[in-house]
């Protein structure tokens, strides 16, 4: 039987092996480091894109190293689109939406506790402890989905 991105369904069962603690280490490293990177772009251009909105013809982007390591946690969660790949695409993003609102809270918490955190949305509505915006959650169901199409595409 195959699934709708034409794949054997068997083949993107998720199995105990594919989780990271007993799964191939190299290929989890591969995929954070790209989880990453992807992030970066993306932050870099949702930045710059703001920016623009600001009538900064520059265009000048802003970011933190940390957001690196944030994105490429995306990894981790990776087994989990085999399982919920199935599901229409709305509530696939919405679930990713949540994973991505997990472990931004996450870290923004920490972060906020050593004074690292590079965000802060205290000022801006919906905002959860100043560390999450309910309103992005839009922009992270995209994102979600983005990443679903790179683990399917590119590591399954």
């Amino acid at each position: 039987m195959y699934s709708r991105c034409g794949r054997n369904e068997e083949n993107i069962k998720l199995t105990w092996i594919e989780w990271p603690a007993f799964g191939n280490n190299i290929l989890m490293i591969m995929k954070f480091l790209i989880f990453g990177a992807i992030g970066l772009v993306m932050e870099v251009f949702w930045t710059g894109l703001g920016s623009l909105i600001a009538r900064d013809r520059r265009a000048m982007s802003k970011t933190s190293i940390w957001m690196f390591f944030i994105y490429g946690c995306a990894a981790f969660f990776a087994p989990l689109i085999n399982i919920i790949y199935p599901a229409f695409w709305l509530l696939r993003g919405l679930f990713y939406a949540f994973c991505i609102f997990l472990i931004e809270y996450s870290f923004g918490r920490a972060l906020k506790a050593v004074d690292a955190c590079p965000w802060d949305y205290s000022e801006v509505r919906f905002n959860v402890h100043g560390v999450i915006r309910l309103d992005y959650a839009p922009v992270w169901m995209i994102v979600g989905l983005v990443m679903e199409f790179v683990h399917l595409n590119y590591f399954v």
